[in-house]
């Protein structure tokens, strides 16, 4: 269990009012217990209550290797697959003093395991998500830290990659290629998003059987993960040779970028960001073709809060940390996107992605 992670959640149930937090495995299982376990059709849940104590259900399926990591002071109850789970998590909760008390529950648990639960037990559940996004929200320094380790991984091999792309390759082979460069540079995971000619008119195209060929622009989206701090980046490169159309769309798209970059300050309203960097694009006559959200929050996970977009009614903090990434989307032509981490500081910003922006035109045979 990661004592820090669990004290700021027990400090923002006690400040919300709320008795205990149901987690489900996920991201957030493994953010705060430093384990995770399978998501099945079994109801399993780590339990935190409201005054620092916790307690774990599971099938028994699972319940030793949950015991074993937990330590044996920790109570695991376990449920076999012949019984009724909600007949276990009554008993769990009353032992605990949950009955008519008020739950959160995290962003993986399912509707239907919750209103089994429900109807067998009387408790009052309520949205944990926003508490998990509150308590990830502001980095420490040490989380900064490994931030920026992360985004100078991503950085570094962004240089290494531009020697390897050429025609006649598979987006597979940039992205395998990529995973490759982040292993040998110590990260502890990576990922990447290759998408090419007509594909990169899709931001999350989820596919990589494409070959590259002469004249393709290709979107390049990847990052890496270390010491538990993700980094995520995206540029824009052309393959073999660039048109006056592809140069002029490609300045806007870095102009108001870099616009987003600048307006991300401590105190900063989040629409004012967005606007900031929307309304280069809209000027243009690009606004249709810019659908997206300017950012996302990164931390833990590549996505979290804070959402970068207009109805997100919050002002900037130091220490939150997010992606500024507008794009150009063409359907069945072509887009372009680029993406740089932006940390808020005190008195600014600290831009963690120090790679290049300038066009980059691959000339590899």
């Amino acid at each position: 269990m990661r004592k820090k992670y669990l004290d700021k959640l027990v400090n923002i149930l006690q400040n919300k009012k709320i008795d205990a937090m149901l987690i489900a495995p996920s991201e957030e299982m493994e953010f705060i217990m430093s384990h995770n376990t399978h998501l099945c059709e079994r109801f399993q849940a780590l339990i935190i209550k409201n005054d620092g104590t916790y307690f774990y259900i599971c099938n028994l399926l699972t319940a030793d290797e949950v015991q074993f990591f937990l330590g044996p002071e920790v109570k695991v109850y376990g449920w076999f697959d012949g019984d009724k789970f909600t007949d276990t998590v009554r008993k769990a909760f009353e032992e605990n003093g949950l009955i008519g008390k008020t739950i959160g529950v995290n962003s993986t648990e399912r509707a239907f395991i919750i209103l089994q639960i429900m109807d067998a037990v009387n408790v009052k559940f309520v949205n944990g998500k926003p508490l998990f996004e509150e308590m990830r929200m502001i980095k420490d320094e040490e989380e900064l830290e490994n931030l920026r380790v992360a985004a100078s991984i991503t950085d570094e091999s962004y240089e290494e990659l531009l020697k390897f792309i050429r025609p006649g390759i598979k987006e597979a082979d940039i992205a395998a290629k990529m995973n490759e460069i982040f292993k040998r540079k110590g990260a502890d995971e990576g990922f990447t998003m290759v998408c090419s000619g007509p594909n990169s008119s899709y931001p999350h195209y989820n596919s990589d059987h494409r070959t590259i060929q002469e004249g393709d622009i290709i979107v390049l989206d990847w990052g890496c993960k270390y010491n538990d701090m993700c980094a995520d980046m995206s540029r824009t490169v052309f393959v073999g040779r660039i048109t006056e159309e592809e140069k002029n769309i490609y300045e806007i798209v870095r102009k108001s970028q870099e616009a987003g970059e600048k307006a991300a300050v401590a105190g900063a309203y989040i629409p004012d960001v967005d606007k900031a960097a929307r309304d280069i694009i809209d000027k243009a006559g690009y606004g249709k073709n810019f659908f997206t959200r300017l950012g996302h929050g990164i931390g833990y996970s590549v996505h979290e809060a804070p959402d970068i977009k207009k109805s997100n009614s919050r002002y900037l903090e130091k220490g939150m940390v997010f992606s500024i990434e507008p794009g150009i989307y063409i359907g069945g032509r072509f887009g372009m996107r680029i993406e740089n981490i932006v940390a808020v500081t005190k008195d600014g910003n600290e831009v963690l992605n120090k790679a290049s922006k300038d066009i980059k035109i691959i000339t590899n045979k």
